[in-house]
């Protein structure tokens, strides 16, 4: 499993959170706890909606 905004692989950390798009409800959004900190944006891969 990959952040949906910076692509780091989760495997070993503990500190995310996974959603469906708030769009679409078609994709999983997954972000890192560094991400979810900074506001970074996340950019929907099936419908392209982009949220922070």
């Amino acid at each position: 499993m990959k952040c949906t905004s910076c692509h780091t692989v989760l495997i070993s950390e503990d500190n995310f959170t996974k959603f469906t798009c708030s769009s679409c409800s078609k994709e999983t959004i997954v972000r890192c706890k560094t991400c979810r900190l900074k506001s970074t944006v996340y950019t929907c891969p099936e419908c392209g909606f982009e949220g922070p």
